[in-house]
Protein backbone atom coordinates (compact mmCIF):
# COMPACT_ATOMS: atom_id res chain seq x y z
CA UNK A 1 0.00 0.00 0.00
CA UNK A 2 1.47 3.19 -1.07
CA UNK A 3 2.01 6.21 1.91
CA UNK A 4 -0.88 7.91 0.85
CA UNK A 5 -3.03 5.15 0.86
CA UNK A 6 -1.61 4.65 3.93
CA UNK A 7 -2.11 7.84 6.07
CA UNK A 8 -6.05 7.57 4.57
CA UNK A 9 -6.75 4.57 6.67
CA UNK A 10 -6.47 6.29 10.07
CA UNK A 11 -9.32 8.31 9.51
CA UNK A 12 -11.52 5.88 8.00
CA UNK A 13 -10.46 3.12 10.60
CA UNK A 14 -11.28 6.24 13.20
CA UNK A 15 -15.00 5.81 11.50
CA UNK A 16 -15.29 2.27 12.28
CA UNK A 17 -15.13 2.71 16.24
CA UNK A 18 -18.68 4.49 16.82
CA UNK A 19 -20.33 1.53 14.98
CA UNK A 20 -18.17 -1.15 16.81
CA UNK A 21 -19.22 0.84 20.18
CA UNK A 22 -23.19 0.75 19.01
CA UNK A 23 -22.97 -2.91 18.68
CA UNK A 24 -21.25 -3.76 22.09
CA UNK A 25 -23.60 -1.68 23.59
CA UNK A 26 -26.80 -3.16 22.13
CA UNK A 27 -25.26 -7.09 22.51
CA UNK A 28 -24.30 -5.54 26.08
CA UNK A 29 -21.46 -8.05 26.11
CA UNK A 30 -20.36 -7.17 29.77
CA UNK A 31 -24.12 -7.74 31.25
CA UNK A 32 -23.94 -11.10 29.37
CA UNK A 33 -20.30 -11.84 29.99
CA UNK A 34 -20.27 -10.64 33.33
CA UNK A 35 -23.30 -13.47 34.33
CA UNK A 36 -21.04 -16.42 33.89
CA UNK A 37 -18.75 -15.16 37.21
CA UNK A 38 -21.80 -13.02 39.21
CA UNK A 39 -24.92 -14.10 40.79
CA UNK A 40 -26.38 -10.96 40.06
CA UNK A 41 -28.79 -10.64 37.55
CA UNK A 42 -31.08 -7.88 35.76
CA UNK A 43 -34.85 -7.47 37.13
CA UNK A 44 -36.67 -7.86 33.73
CA UNK A 45 -38.05 -11.83 34.35
CA UNK A 46 -38.43 -13.88 31.59
CA UNK A 47 -37.28 -17.25 33.26
CA UNK A 48 -38.23 -17.65 36.61
CA UNK A 49 -36.70 -20.20 39.43
CA UNK A 50 -40.14 -22.20 39.42
CA UNK A 51 -39.40 -22.66 35.32
CA UNK A 52 -38.22 -26.20 34.14
CA UNK A 53 -35.86 -23.71 31.83
CA UNK A 54 -34.54 -22.35 34.82
CA UNK A 55 -34.02 -25.68 36.87
CA UNK A 56 -32.63 -27.48 33.70
CA UNK A 57 -29.68 -24.65 33.22
CA UNK A 58 -28.54 -24.57 37.10
CA UNK A 59 -27.91 -27.99 36.86
CA UNK A 60 -26.43 -27.85 33.79
CA UNK A 61 -23.96 -24.84 35.05
CA UNK A 62 -23.48 -26.85 37.94
CA UNK A 63 -22.23 -29.84 36.39
CA UNK A 64 -20.23 -28.77 33.78
CA UNK A 65 -18.88 -25.66 35.76
CA UNK A 66 -19.96 -23.30 34.19
CA UNK A 67 -20.68 -20.17 36.29
CA UNK A 68 -18.75 -18.98 39.28
CA UNK A 69 -22.17 -18.75 41.30
CA UNK A 70 -25.26 -20.71 39.98
CA UNK A 71 -28.46 -18.42 39.60
CA UNK A 72 -30.53 -18.43 42.50
CA UNK A 73 -33.31 -15.67 40.81
CA UNK A 74 -34.72 -14.64 37.94
CA UNK A 75 -33.29 -14.11 34.50
CA UNK A 76 -33.66 -12.52 31.22
CA UNK A 77 -33.95 -15.17 28.78
CA UNK A 78 -30.58 -13.10 27.03
CA UNK A 79 -28.88 -14.41 30.00
CA UNK A 80 -30.25 -17.42 30.00
CA UNK A 81 -29.13 -17.92 26.27
CA UNK A 82 -25.58 -16.49 27.18
CA UNK A 83 -25.30 -19.04 30.12
CA UNK A 84 -26.49 -21.67 27.79
CA UNK A 85 -24.00 -20.49 24.93
CA UNK A 86 -21.21 -20.71 27.91
CA UNK A 87 -21.93 -24.40 28.90
CA UNK A 88 -22.29 -26.25 25.82
CA UNK A 89 -20.29 -23.75 23.50
CA UNK A 90 -17.75 -26.59 22.81
CA UNK A 91 -19.57 -29.61 23.73
CA UNK A 92 -19.94 -32.05 20.59
CA UNK A 93 -22.71 -33.77 21.44
CA UNK A 94 -25.62 -33.08 23.93
CA UNK A 95 -28.18 -34.89 25.71
CA UNK A 96 -32.24 -34.49 25.63
CA UNK A 97 -32.50 -32.04 27.58
CA UNK A 98 -29.78 -29.67 26.26
CA UNK A 99 -31.30 -30.45 23.24
CA UNK A 100 -34.56 -29.24 24.63
CA UNK A 101 -32.98 -25.76 26.27
CA UNK A 102 -31.06 -24.88 22.86
CA UNK A 103 -34.73 -25.18 21.01
CA UNK A 104 -35.99 -23.07 23.52
CA UNK A 105 -33.41 -20.39 23.37
CA UNK A 106 -33.00 -21.03 19.61
CA UNK A 107 -33.82 -17.00 19.01
CA UNK A 108 -32.25 -15.35 21.53
CA UNK A 109 -29.04 -17.50 20.57
CA UNK A 110 -29.19 -16.62 17.02
CA UNK A 111 -29.25 -12.90 18.07
CA UNK A 112 -26.11 -13.44 20.20
CA UNK A 113 -23.81 -15.39 17.54
CA UNK A 114 -25.20 -13.15 15.06
CA UNK A 115 -23.75 -10.12 16.95
CA UNK A 116 -20.76 -11.65 17.59
CA UNK A 117 -20.14 -12.62 14.11
CA UNK A 118 -20.83 -9.23 12.76
CA UNK A 119 -18.45 -7.48 15.62
CA UNK A 120 -15.50 -10.39 14.38
CA UNK A 121 -16.46 -8.75 10.94
CA UNK A 122 -16.25 -5.65 11.31
CA UNK A 123 -13.10 -5.75 13.54
CA UNK A 124 -11.52 -8.10 10.64
CA UNK A 125 -12.31 -4.71 7.63
CA UNK A 126 -10.68 -2.57 10.57
CA UNK A 127 -7.77 -4.96 10.36
CA UNK A 128 -7.10 -5.06 6.52
CA UNK A 129 -7.29 -1.33 6.57
CA UNK A 130 -4.32 -1.42 9.51
CA UNK A 131 -1.01 -0.69 9.02
CA UNK A 132 0.91 -4.45 9.46
CA UNK A 133 1.08 -5.84 12.66
CA UNK A 134 4.77 -5.03 13.02
CA UNK A 135 4.54 -1.65 12.63
CA UNK A 136 3.01 1.50 15.55
CA UNK A 137 2.09 5.04 14.79
CA UNK A 138 1.94 7.92 16.91
CA UNK A 139 1.53 11.71 15.96
CA UNK A 140 1.91 15.23 17.50
CA UNK A 141 0.68 18.76 15.62
CA UNK A 142 1.57 21.48 17.01
CA UNK A 143 -0.01 25.40 17.05
CA UNK A 144 2.48 28.06 17.35
CA UNK A 145 1.45 31.64 17.99
CA UNK A 146 3.80 34.18 18.69
CA UNK A 147 6.01 37.26 17.84
CA UNK A 148 9.70 38.05 18.26
CA UNK A 149 10.82 41.76 18.59
CA UNK A 150 14.52 42.21 16.77
CA UNK A 151 15.49 46.07 17.32
CA UNK A 152 17.66 46.12 14.74
CA UNK A 153 14.71 45.32 11.94
CA UNK A 154 12.21 47.70 11.63
CA UNK A 155 8.26 46.22 12.46
CA UNK A 156 9.48 42.91 13.51
CA UNK A 157 7.20 42.41 15.96
CA UNK A 158 3.87 40.73 14.11
CA UNK A 159 2.05 37.76 15.80
CA UNK A 160 1.55 35.58 13.74
CA UNK A 161 0.33 31.60 14.22
CA UNK A 162 1.81 28.61 12.41
CA UNK A 163 1.68 25.01 12.73
CA UNK A 164 3.60 21.79 12.74
CA UNK A 165 2.84 18.05 11.86
CA UNK A 166 5.17 14.85 12.74
CA UNK A 167 3.65 11.32 11.85
CA UNK A 168 6.04 8.71 13.37
CA UNK A 169 6.31 5.32 12.39
CA UNK A 170 8.03 2.53 14.43
CA UNK A 171 8.26 -1.16 12.92
CA UNK A 172 9.92 -4.14 14.75
CA UNK A 173 10.52 -7.47 12.56
CA UNK A 174 11.70 -9.38 15.40
CA UNK A 175 11.13 -7.59 18.28
CA UNK A 176 14.52 -5.96 19.37
CA UNK A 177 15.08 -3.85 15.78
CA UNK A 178 13.60 -1.36 15.23
CA UNK A 179 12.97 0.65 11.75
CA UNK A 180 11.79 4.18 12.02
CA UNK A 181 9.93 6.86 9.88
CA UNK A 182 9.01 10.58 10.39
CA UNK A 183 7.01 12.43 8.40
CA UNK A 184 6.45 15.58 9.12
CA UNK A 185 5.55 18.73 7.49
CA UNK A 186 4.70 22.65 8.67
CA UNK A 187 4.39 26.16 7.78
CA UNK A 188 6.83 27.69 9.98
CA UNK A 189 8.62 30.50 8.48
CA UNK A 190 10.19 34.09 9.36
CA UNK A 191 11.46 34.17 13.14
CA UNK A 192 10.36 30.94 14.42
CA UNK A 193 12.66 29.01 11.99
CA UNK A 194 15.73 32.19 12.32
CA UNK A 195 18.65 30.23 13.32
CA UNK A 196 20.95 33.44 13.16
CA UNK A 197 19.29 35.82 16.23
CA UNK A 198 18.29 32.20 18.32
CA UNK A 199 14.41 32.24 17.67
CA UNK A 200 14.48 29.06 15.53
CA UNK A 201 11.93 26.79 17.92
CA UNK A 202 12.61 23.11 18.70
CA UNK A 203 9.16 22.33 16.61
CA UNK A 204 9.49 24.25 13.85
CA UNK A 205 9.12 23.15 10.39
CA UNK A 206 9.08 24.82 7.27
CA UNK A 207 8.36 22.35 4.46
CA UNK A 208 5.36 24.92 3.32
CA UNK A 209 2.36 22.14 3.85
CA UNK A 210 4.03 19.04 1.79
CA UNK A 211 4.59 16.22 4.01
CA UNK A 212 7.96 14.74 3.65
CA UNK A 213 9.87 11.64 5.04
CA UNK A 214 11.75 13.65 7.79
CA UNK A 215 14.01 10.59 9.51
CA UNK A 216 14.25 7.09 8.28
CA UNK A 217 16.69 4.98 9.48
CA UNK A 218 17.14 0.87 10.94
CA UNK A 219 18.70 -0.32 14.15
CA UNK A 220 19.53 -3.57 15.53
CA UNK A 221 21.19 -5.18 18.55
CA UNK A 222 24.70 -7.67 17.87
CA UNK A 223 24.55 -9.68 21.13
CA UNK A 224 23.47 -7.94 24.33
CA UNK A 225 25.89 -4.53 24.88
CA UNK A 226 25.51 -3.47 21.08
CA UNK A 227 23.35 -1.45 19.10
CA UNK A 228 23.97 -0.75 15.31
CA UNK A 229 22.08 2.56 13.14
CA UNK A 230 22.10 2.73 9.23
CA UNK A 231 20.11 5.52 7.51
CA UNK A 232 19.35 7.28 4.40
CA UNK A 233 18.14 10.43 6.42
CA UNK A 234 19.39 10.29 10.12
CA UNK A 235 21.50 13.08 12.48
CA UNK A 236 24.12 11.69 14.74
CA UNK A 237 22.97 12.18 18.16
CA UNK A 238 20.01 9.86 17.22
CA UNK A 239 23.04 7.30 17.14
CA UNK A 240 24.45 7.01 20.41
CA UNK A 241 24.06 5.32 23.71
CA UNK A 242 21.77 7.77 25.80
CA UNK A 243 21.02 11.11 24.80
CA UNK A 244 23.48 14.31 26.20
CA UNK A 245 21.01 16.32 27.98
CA UNK A 246 17.63 15.76 29.67
CA UNK A 247 17.17 19.67 29.27
CA UNK A 248 13.66 20.04 26.91
CA UNK A 249 13.65 23.60 24.84
CA UNK A 250 11.66 25.92 23.40
CA UNK A 251 14.17 27.33 20.87
CA UNK A 252 16.28 24.39 19.32
CA UNK A 253 19.56 26.40 20.22
CA UNK A 254 19.41 24.86 23.72
CA UNK A 255 18.94 21.21 22.67
CA UNK A 256 21.46 18.58 23.21
CA UNK A 257 23.02 20.50 25.87
CA UNK A 258 24.03 23.48 23.22
CA UNK A 259 23.05 22.85 19.69
CA UNK A 260 26.72 23.92 18.39
CA UNK A 261 30.08 22.41 16.67
CA UNK A 262 29.76 19.10 18.56
CA UNK A 263 26.15 17.79 18.90
CA UNK A 264 25.47 20.08 16.13
CA UNK A 265 24.04 17.79 12.64
CA UNK A 266 22.19 18.07 9.52
CA UNK A 267 20.24 15.29 8.21
CA UNK A 268 21.91 13.41 6.49
CA UNK A 269 23.05 10.02 5.38
CA UNK A 270 24.86 7.81 8.31
CA UNK A 271 25.68 4.84 10.58
CA UNK A 272 26.46 4.24 13.92
CA UNK A 273 27.62 2.06 16.81
CA UNK A 274 27.12 2.31 20.41
CA UNK A 275 28.21 -0.10 23.45
CA UNK A 276 26.79 0.07 26.82
CA UNK A 277 28.08 -1.64 29.68
CA UNK A 278 26.42 -4.23 31.97
CA UNK A 279 25.45 -3.65 35.55
CA UNK A 280 23.68 -6.22 37.78
CA UNK A 281 21.97 -3.02 40.11
CA UNK A 282 19.57 -1.03 37.36
CA UNK A 283 20.58 2.06 39.64
CA UNK A 284 24.48 1.98 39.54
CA UNK A 285 27.25 3.41 37.08
CA UNK A 286 27.55 2.28 34.05
CA UNK A 287 29.94 3.22 31.03
CA UNK A 288 29.46 3.38 27.03
CA UNK A 289 31.16 4.22 23.95
CA UNK A 290 29.46 5.41 20.76
CA UNK A 291 30.60 6.65 17.61
CA UNK A 292 28.74 8.20 14.48
CA UNK A 293 29.53 8.72 11.18
CA UNK A 294 27.49 11.56 8.84
CA UNK A 295 27.83 13.04 5.19
CA UNK A 296 26.19 15.52 4.78
CA UNK A 297 27.34 15.22 0.52
CA UNK A 298 26.15 11.27 1.08
CA UNK A 299 23.20 11.51 -1.44
CA UNK A 300 25.37 13.28 -3.88
CA UNK A 301 26.85 11.52 -6.99
CA UNK A 302 29.07 14.36 -7.98
CA UNK A 303 32.75 13.77 -8.29
CA UNK A 304 34.70 13.54 -4.73
CA UNK A 305 31.31 13.65 -2.82
CA UNK A 306 29.03 11.03 -1.51
CA UNK A 307 29.35 9.10 1.80
CA UNK A 308 33.17 9.49 1.41
CA UNK A 309 34.41 11.29 -1.15
CA UNK A 310 37.57 13.96 -0.52
CA UNK A 311 35.50 17.02 -1.09
CA UNK A 312 32.06 15.75 0.81
CA UNK A 313 31.25 17.52 4.29
CA UNK A 314 31.82 14.56 6.83
CA UNK A 315 31.27 14.53 10.53
CA UNK A 316 32.41 11.66 13.39
CA UNK A 317 31.27 11.97 16.34
CA UNK A 318 32.52 9.72 19.42
CA UNK A 319 31.14 10.01 22.89
CA UNK A 320 32.31 8.76 26.02
CA UNK A 321 29.60 8.39 29.25
CA UNK A 322 29.33 7.41 33.03
CA UNK A 323 26.32 7.57 34.86
CA UNK A 324 22.95 5.83 36.23
CA UNK A 325 19.61 6.74 35.88
CA UNK A 326 19.40 9.85 37.58
CA UNK A 327 22.91 11.55 36.34
CA UNK A 328 25.48 11.76 33.78
CA UNK A 329 28.70 13.27 32.81
CA UNK A 330 29.94 12.96 29.34
CA UNK A 331 32.78 14.24 26.74
CA UNK A 332 31.79 14.27 23.13
CA UNK A 333 34.27 14.87 19.95
CA UNK A 334 33.42 15.89 16.81
CA UNK A 335 35.36 15.82 13.25
CA UNK A 336 34.62 17.81 10.69
CA UNK A 337 36.11 18.11 7.11
CA UNK A 338 35.55 20.46 4.08
CA UNK A 339 34.04 23.38 5.80
CA UNK A 340 30.45 21.96 7.77
CA UNK A 341 28.80 24.83 9.71
CA UNK A 342 26.82 23.97 12.83
CA UNK A 343 24.20 27.40 13.30
CA UNK A 344 22.05 27.04 15.84
CA UNK A 345 24.23 27.83 18.80
CA UNK A 346 26.06 29.88 17.62
CA UNK A 347 27.13 33.64 16.28
CA UNK A 348 28.08 34.49 12.77
CA UNK A 349 31.70 34.32 13.44
CA UNK A 350 31.42 31.08 15.29
CA UNK A 351 29.96 29.08 12.92
CA UNK A 352 31.23 29.96 9.36
CA UNK A 353 34.26 28.03 7.96
CA UNK A 354 36.17 27.88 5.06
CA UNK A 355 35.09 25.20 2.24
CA UNK A 356 38.57 23.87 2.69
CA UNK A 357 38.35 24.01 6.40
CA UNK A 358 38.46 21.12 8.88
CA UNK A 359 37.99 21.37 12.88
CA UNK A 360 37.81 19.08 15.98
CA UNK A 361 35.58 19.95 18.29
CA UNK A 362 34.85 18.86 21.94
CA UNK A 363 31.61 19.40 24.10
CA UNK A 364 31.41 18.29 27.81
CA UNK A 365 27.96 18.08 29.16
CA UNK A 366 26.82 16.99 32.48
CA UNK A 367 23.18 16.03 34.06
CA UNK A 368 21.54 15.74 37.29
CA UNK A 369 18.01 14.43 38.12
CA UNK A 370 16.11 14.73 41.76
CA UNK A 371 15.43 11.98 43.11
CA UNK A 372 11.62 13.02 43.52
CA UNK A 373 9.62 15.21 41.37
CA UNK A 374 8.68 19.22 42.41
CA UNK A 375 10.29 21.91 43.75
CA UNK A 376 13.68 20.53 43.23
CA UNK A 377 14.91 20.84 39.48
CA UNK A 378 16.87 18.74 37.27
CA UNK A 379 19.96 20.52 36.05
CA UNK A 380 21.47 20.23 32.59
CA UNK A 381 25.37 21.89 31.46
CA UNK A 382 27.05 22.03 28.15
CA UNK A 383 30.00 23.74 27.17
CA UNK A 384 32.05 23.11 23.70
CA UNK A 385 35.25 24.46 21.93
CA UNK A 386 36.57 23.86 18.88
CA UNK A 387 40.02 24.21 17.20
CA UNK A 388 39.69 24.91 13.53
CA UNK A 389 42.41 23.73 10.84
CA UNK A 390 42.99 25.32 7.49
CA UNK A 391 40.52 28.12 8.60
CA UNK A 392 41.79 30.78 6.41
CA UNK A 393 42.18 34.54 6.47
CA UNK A 394 39.21 36.20 8.72
CA UNK A 395 37.63 32.99 9.92
CA UNK A 396 37.64 31.60 13.59
CA UNK A 397 40.51 29.23 14.60
CA UNK A 398 39.20 28.79 17.88
CA UNK A 399 35.55 28.97 19.11
CA UNK A 400 33.45 28.26 22.07
CA UNK A 401 30.01 28.23 24.22
CA UNK A 402 28.27 27.27 27.25
CA UNK A 403 24.27 26.81 28.69
CA UNK A 404 22.87 25.81 31.42
CA UNK A 405 19.27 24.27 32.17
CA UNK A 406 17.08 23.96 34.28
CA UNK A 407 14.42 21.80 34.45
CA UNK A 408 11.41 21.25 36.87
CA UNK A 409 8.61 18.03 36.44
CA UNK A 410 4.43 18.17 38.26
CA UNK A 411 5.59 21.63 39.30
CA UNK A 412 2.69 23.18 41.29
CA UNK A 413 0.51 20.59 39.41
CA UNK A 414 1.41 17.10 38.21
CA UNK A 415 1.56 16.42 35.27
CA UNK A 416 2.95 20.15 34.26
CA UNK A 417 6.06 21.15 33.71
CA UNK A 418 8.86 24.52 33.59
CA UNK A 419 11.98 24.79 31.89
CA UNK A 420 14.57 27.79 32.14
CA UNK A 421 17.47 28.22 30.26
CA UNK A 422 20.77 30.19 29.88
CA UNK A 423 23.91 30.46 27.92
CA UNK A 424 26.50 32.34 25.56
CA UNK A 425 25.91 31.24 21.93
CA UNK A 426 29.57 29.94 20.33
CA UNK A 427 31.70 32.65 19.33
CA UNK A 428 34.87 33.05 18.01
CA UNK A 429 37.93 33.76 20.50
CA UNK A 430 40.66 33.59 17.85
CA UNK A 431 40.52 35.09 13.85
CA UNK A 432 43.13 34.30 11.73
CA UNK A 433 44.72 37.67 10.67
CA UNK A 434 43.06 39.23 13.62
CA UNK A 435 39.80 40.82 14.57
CA UNK A 436 37.45 40.09 17.26
CA UNK A 437 34.20 38.63 17.38
CA UNK A 438 31.88 41.89 17.88
CA UNK A 439 28.58 39.28 19.38
CA UNK A 440 31.31 37.39 22.15
CA UNK A 441 29.33 38.80 24.91
CA UNK A 442 26.47 37.32 23.57
CA UNK A 443 23.46 35.83 26.23
CA UNK A 444 20.60 34.02 25.26
CA UNK A 445 17.85 32.84 27.29
CA UNK A 446 14.48 31.23 27.31
CA UNK A 447 11.42 30.47 30.25
CA UNK A 448 8.50 28.32 29.83
CA UNK A 449 5.75 26.75 31.55
CA UNK A 450 3.50 23.71 30.35
CA UNK A 451 -0.04 23.16 31.12
CA UNK A 452 -1.30 19.60 31.20
CA UNK A 453 -4.61 19.60 29.93
CA UNK A 454 -5.19 15.47 29.23
CA UNK A 455 -2.66 12.88 28.11
CA UNK A 456 -2.92 14.43 24.26
CA UNK A 457 -3.01 18.39 24.87
CA UNK A 458 -0.20 20.35 26.26
CA UNK A 459 -0.32 24.07 26.46
CA UNK A 460 3.03 25.98 27.08
CA UNK A 461 3.71 29.78 27.32
CA UNK A 462 7.50 30.64 26.70
CA UNK A 463 9.70 33.82 26.44
CA UNK A 464 12.83 34.19 25.13
CA UNK A 465 15.53 36.63 23.91
CA UNK A 466 19.38 37.65 23.58
CA UNK A 467 21.95 40.30 23.25
CA UNK A 468 24.06 40.39 20.35
CA UNK A 469 22.82 37.00 19.21
CA UNK A 470 24.83 37.22 15.99
CA UNK A 471 26.13 40.32 14.77
CA UNK A 472 26.81 41.70 18.15
CA UNK A 473 24.46 44.58 17.79
CA UNK A 474 21.23 42.69 18.09
CA UNK A 475 18.39 43.04 21.18
CA UNK A 476 15.76 39.95 20.38
CA UNK A 477 12.70 39.34 23.00
CA UNK A 478 9.80 37.05 22.28
CA UNK A 479 6.55 35.34 23.04
CA UNK A 480 5.04 32.26 21.86
CA UNK A 481 2.76 30.17 23.13
CA UNK A 482 2.59 26.47 21.91
CA UNK A 483 -0.05 24.14 21.96
CA UNK A 484 0.29 20.82 21.17
CA UNK A 485 -1.46 17.86 20.64
CA UNK A 486 -0.11 13.88 20.29
CA UNK A 487 -2.30 10.90 19.52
Amino acid sequence: MKLFQQLLVAPAALGLIAPLAANAAELNINGISDYSSSAEVHNISDVHPSDWAFQALTSLAERNGCAVATPSSSMTRYEAAALLNKCLGNVAQVTEEESRLLNEFAPELAVIQGRVEGLESRISEFEAGQFSSTTKMNGKAAFITGYVDNDTTENSDSITMEYMYQLNMNTSFTGEDLLYTRIKTGNVGDHFKDKSQGTYLAVANGNGGVLKVDKIWYQFPVGDNLNVWVGPRIENYYMLASAPSIYKPITKQFALGGNGPVYGSSTSPGFGVAWTQDVEDPSAGRWAISAAYTAKDGASSSEDKGMFGDDGRSALLTKIEYGAPRWQVSAAAAFKDNGWEDSYFATSAGKERASDSSETAIGLRAYWKPESTGAVPSVQVGYDFTNVDDAGNGFADEASGWMVGFGWKDLWVDGNRAGIALGSRVSASSIVGGGDDAADDNTVWEAYYSFKINDGVTVTPAVFGGEDTNAGTEEISGAVLLTEFRF
